[in-house]
């Protein structure tokens, strides 16, 4: 028999919804908006959430931790939030909920790229299923949206901060790319961690605006994908992806 686990990835984008920009909200209309992802998550009954865009208190987005407003009401007592962009009152970048304890978290905040907003990931050990002793990584991410040559610097960075934990992986987050044509970032990535994804060529747009899809769940080759799905609801300009996976039981070692 083989464990399962239920994963979702969201680009929250501060809280906004389908809003022009959150500055522009009170903040009783971003905590509406993510009440309305909490109705998500406890409809989806997921076991980890990685989420990208994710608000500390920031003086644009009502001055509140969405990630901890999430988690209380979302039944996900577990979560941790990295700060790649932290001053100018502002304080946001990569997280993750969980139903089950994370350790040996690290957070990740990438070289700058110029004045854009930096951008990062937050990795977490996790018990699968709760309880075993079999560990395996689960990783939120976001990369740059305008350069690809700093997205392939990225994928480096996160390669060399990855793949010294020797854990079966489930990276999750808002790439910014597609497999396919002359990006080459994800095919890169994913061969150097031994991931994949599932169906990478599909038409399944999580960026509506310019119908692309650049949200994805990659798994090491220990894990399979039972379904996998761009869910419809309008909680941000990206769609959440979810994803429920097998992890086979270790094969007993064969006596010489």
């Amino acid at each position: 028999m083989s464990a399962s686990l239920k994963v979702i990835t969201l680009n929250l984008a501060h809280g906004r919804r389908r809003g022009l920009h959150q500055a522009m909200l009170g903040k009783k209309r971003i905590e509406s908006n993510l009440d309305q992802v909490t109705a998500v998550l406890l409809g989806e009954r997921a076991d980890v959430v990685a989420l990208q865009e994710a608000d500390g208190p920031s003086i644009w987005s009502g001055r509140f931790d969405h990630v901890a407003y999430l988690a209380e009401r979302a039944e996900m007592p577990h979560f941790f939030r990295g700060e790649h962009v932290r001053g100018m009152k502002l304080n946001y970048g990569t997280a993750l909920l969980s139903r089950h304890p994370l350790c040996d978290i690290v957070t990740h905040t990438f070289a700058p790229a110029g004045p854009r907003p930096t951008k990062g990931i937050v990795v977490a050990g996790l018990r699968c299923p709760a309880g075993s002793e079999r560990m395996l990584d689960v990783a939120s991410i976001h990369f740059d949206f305008s350069s690809r040559s700093v997205r392939r610097k990225q994928a480096e960075e996160v390669i060399q901060l990855l793949a010294p934990r020797r854990r079966p992986l489930v990276l999750m987050g808002d790439f910014n790319c597609g497999f396919g044509g002359t990006e080459g970032t994800l095919e890169e990535l994913a061969s150097a961690l031994g991931l994949k994804a599932y169906k990478p060529t599909a038409d399944m747009a999580t960026f509506p605006l310019r119908n692309v899809r650049l949200d994805w769940i990659l798994v090491s080759a220990e894990l399979e994908f039972r379904n996998y799905a761009t869910l419809p609801d309008v909680l941000s300009d990206h769609r959440a992806v979810v994803a429920t996976l097998d992890l086979a039981e270790r094969k007993p070692e064969t006596v010489r």
